[in-house]
């Protein structure tokens, strides 16, 4: 099964300095056919205005990864983490017993344009974490690269949760395909430029349900960035 979820579909808030739309139900968003898919809980698209950001707040027991597209977001947390990253990093913060921190956009001029991706961890209680790695545009050009997994396989984050997530960039005749484990769920989110997944075209900030599927196609890209998230 295959379903699409557009674009202009997810829920939307602009408050000037940011700019964010969202796939699942999220602060005064609520859409009770997205509430989550599998352990896949919230992926936000934000726009920040130059040296606007989120000041320190907390959370517990959720991965939080962080995917820049274009611009440099500042990152400080109570565990002393404190680093600036661009599109290329990768960042994952595991929430557990309970941590702070605060995001600002580190330019005081020009927009920083991410995701920040939840998911729900296998466990409860664990201890917060931190991590942060880049994947150069090479490694995922007409190929799916895994960025985070629950084994940090292939040089990816490590995530702990029941998940894996997979960047590509599909442009041409380039071409990724996907073998789904048997019992998986697979969700793709075209994050830039256009696509088609299993022969249905899709545009940034459209979606693709799959699921009881084998293979998952990316073709006919333009200047596709997409994610691709193995759940369970």
């Amino acid at each position: 099964m295959l379903q699409i979820r557009r674009s202009a579909e997810r829920g939307h808030a602009n408050h000037g300095w940011l700019d964010s739309y969202h796939s699942f139900s999220f602060a005064d968003y609520h859409d009770p056919d997205h509430v989550q898919f599998g352990p896949l809980r919230v992926i936000n698209e934000d726009v920040i205005a130059g040296g606007q950001g989120f000041g320190a707040h907390g959370h517990r027991d959720m991965e939080i990864v962080t995917y820049v597209l274009e611009g440099v977001l500042a990152h400080r947390d109570s565990m002393g983490n404190g680093s600036t990253i661009r599109h290329g990093d990768v960042q994952r913060m595991s929430a557990g017993t309970g941590v702070m921190h605060s995001e600002f956009n580190a330019s005081k001029d020009e927009p920083v344009h991410l995701l920040q991706i939840w998911v729900l961890p296998a466990r409860r209680g664990d201890q917060p974490g931190y991590e942060e790695k880049h994947f150069d545009d090479a490694g995922k050009r007409g190929r799916l690269r895994v960025v985070a997994s629950p084994d940090g396989r292939d040089g990816s984050v490590t995530i702990h949760a029941d998940a894996s997530i997979h960047a590509a960039l599909i442009d041409g005749d380039e071409r990724a395909e996907y073998t789904v484990p048997a019992g998986r769920r697979v969700y793709v989110h075209v994050a830039r430029g256009a696509l088609t997944v299993n022969g249905e075209a899709l545009a940034a900030g459209d979606a693709a349900m799959l699921s009881e599927l084998e293979r998952v196609t990316l073709d006919k890209g333009e200047a596709a960035e997409v994610l691709l998230f193995d759940l369970a």
